[in-house]
């Protein structure tokens, strides 16, 4: 089993909680590892299935992964077979068996050529829209006789709140459920964020973590409602 030496105890912890807040979306979560040959950073992508965006997870390691390999690291595992080989205190993970990788696992996001888009909100912006979003949802659950608050009916209400989008400079439009997930996972801790864009894709990119969509995906994004977390 190849092993992952992180650069110090914080990061193993970091990971273990991305892992960990991944997997009370999706029990059964796969995730894909991504490291450079010779490289010092790890790269962890997940798909939390409320949300339908790609999260993206970062690991400094303390040096490269090692177990007689040389060749670089790019592999779909379990999530919670990871979480479980990650040992805080020694801040190392054992790599687990592949598995079959799910659809998303095969369309990430390029590595290269991202620009900042102007105009996007400040990090207090964002908490504060999510969290008037998350508000809004909850007061219309509650209008809702018991009777009618059926899954059709929030997933509705998810579609409404969730789908509707932040138009920055250019007219840019990210779903609200990207600054939702990024809320959801920890990310959207710190008091920077920025809006990248590279070809089809946007990401939102913090200190702790990065969500990403696709521009041409976008519409597709309200097919599930999402519940406030």
């Amino acid at each position: 089993m190849p092993v992952l030496y992180f650069a110090d105890a914080g990061e193993a912890a970091d990971l273990a909680a991305f892992l960990g807040r991944l997997l009370h979306y999706d029990k059964a979560a796969a995730v894909r590892l991504q490291a450079q040959s010779g490289g010092q950073a790890l790269a962890v992508f997940g798909r939390p299935p409320s949300f339908e965006v790609l999260a993206i997870r970062a690991a400094r390691l303390l040096k490269p992964y090692e177990n007689g390999i040389d060749d670089a690291l790019d592999v779909t595992v379990s999530a919670g077979e990871l979480l479980d080989s990650v040992d805080e205190s020694g801040a190392t993970a054992g790599v687990p068996a592949a598995v079959t990788g799910p659809p998303w696992a095969g369309v990430l996001p390029p590595r290269g050529g991202w620009r900042r888009v102007e105009g996007f909100p400040t990090a207090d912006e964002l908490r504060g829209l999510v969290k008037t979003a998350v508000g809004e949802f909850r007061a219309r659950v509650e209008e809702l006789a018991s009777e009618a608050r059926t899954r059709a009916a929030l997933d509705r209400i998810g579609r409404d709140i969730w789908s509707r989008e932040i138009i920055v400079e250019g007219g840019t439009g990210v779903p609200v459920r990207v600054a939702h997930a990024a809320v959801s996972l920890g990310f959207l801790r710190g008091p920077s964020v920025d809006l990248l864009a590279a070809g089809t894709w946007l990401r939102l990119r913090t200190a702790y973590g990065s969500v990403a969509v696709r521009r041409d995906a976008t519409a597709g994004l309200g097919g599930l409602g999402v519940m406030p977390a």
